[in-house]
């Protein structure tokens, strides 16, 4: 993207903990980097506490260096969209990235997009994660179709993602892989990492990380450790490292000895020993658009058993950075037999070869297309 720009990224950021925060801060870093002047408009209100379904919207951890974000959108009130959209619109910033996940978010992103754009200089670019929500309500179509109309192109995590937006309009769109999140530190030796969280230096650990909810298919996963092949290895144990979103009752039943459950948010500062001490990541899904959590596998150099739903098979080829199975608890008992049978570093290489495929360089590049 060149010449420099002046960009707004509009999106969850500090102090709103998460992914989607992530993401919109490590974007911001990159522009940056590339000679950008950005500044990010995160929510000071995102969520109802009743419609959040996990146990925390805000991180304790102080601000980010070197970032400017502001605490500016409400959610749900039409007074804040007006104030806050006429304030960017003054600002006249050359290009304004609008994060989109939920339904729930295109009434305000939406009307914001279009106050800021009257100013006849702005182009609105939306960063779309995800278009088609998981878990659908009413309402859902036409306050999408709201948000699409706001804007003048959009940029995808993946191409299942990009297929959507076609359906629903014409106007500019490209994909790009969702990048490595390499904002968690480097990988660690296994031992030491190991060390740090108490697990066995000899044993062979799955890990099931990120909010837990129905489309996610852990159960599917605990079932598949309930196979009598699985259960037969002594040295095997899931961890499963992430906050419910949705009632844990359910799936107690399905616990065993060979489950370790961490069932909080993981502080960001810990997230490196989890992927470092693990032998492979398992991600169950039902569905899926594409996943933040293949690209930290991807960073930390940890092989990936997914499903072949969404876009995950686009980014865990099956047989180079992982296997792809069906999201069945059989096929999953499967898939993580196959991967032990490999001889250790199997991927090694091949996720390594990917990791500038993954770079937010080529992300920013690929931003720059859209005019």
């Amino acid at each position: 993207m060149a010449p420099a720009q002046k960009i707004v990224i509009i999106g969850p950021a500090h102090p709103i903990r998460g992914g989607l925060a992530a993401f919109n801060e490590r974007l911001a870093r990159e522009l940056i980097a590339q000679g950008h002047d950005v500044e990010i408009h995160t929510f000071s209100f995102q969520y109802p506490s009743f419609m959040f379904p996990g146990k925390e919207q805000y991180t304790s951890a102080p601000a980010p260096q070197g970032l400017r974000i502001k605490r500016s959108v409400h959610s749900l009130n039409p007074l804040n969209w007006r104030k806050t959209g006429l304030a960017i619109r003054r600002q006249r910033p050359d290009r304004v990235i609008i994060a989109f996940w939920i339904p729930l978010m295109a009434m305000s992103l939406g009307s914001l997009a279009r106050l800021i754009r009257k100013n006849g200089h702005t182009r609105i670019t939306g960063l779309v994660h995800n278009l088609i929500p998981h878990e659908k309500r009413p309402g859902d179509a036409f306050l999408t179709k709201y948000f699409v109309n706001s804007c003048d192109n959009f940029i995808t995590l993946s191409r299942e993602v990009l297929s959507d937006i076609r359906k629903l309009t014409d106007k500019p769109a490209v994909y790009a892989p969702h990048p490595v999140y390499d904002s968690f530190g480097d990988a660690l030796p296994a031992p030491e990492a190991r060390q740090k969280l108490g697990w066995d230096a000899n044993g062979k650990y799955l890990l099931f990380f990120g909010f837990i909810r129905h489309y996610k298919g852990l159960d599917l996963l605990l079932e598949a450790m309930r196979d009598p092949r699985i259960r037969a290895i002594n040295n095997l144990q899931l961890v499963v490292a992430g906050e419910f979103y949705e009632d844990r009752k359910k799936y107690e039943p399905l616990l065993g000895p060979n489950v370790t459950l961490v069932s909080d948010f993981i502080p960001d500062a810990d997230v490196r020993y989890y992927f470092s001490a693990a032998d492979l990541v398992v991600q169950p899904y039902r569905t899926a658009t594409q996943s933040g959590i293949s690209q930290m596998a991807y960073h930390f150099g940890i092989p990936m058993l997914v499903t072949n739903v969404g876009g995950l098979p686009e980014i865990v080829p099956d047989g180079k950075a992982g296997y792809v199975v069906t999201p069945d608890a059989t096929a999953i008992a499967d898939g993580i037999l196959r991967f032990l049978a490999q001889p250790a570093g199997t991927f090694t290489e091949f996720i390594r070869s990917q990791q500038q495929l993954y770079s937010w360089g080529h992300f920013v590049k690929t931003l720059g297309t859209l005019q």
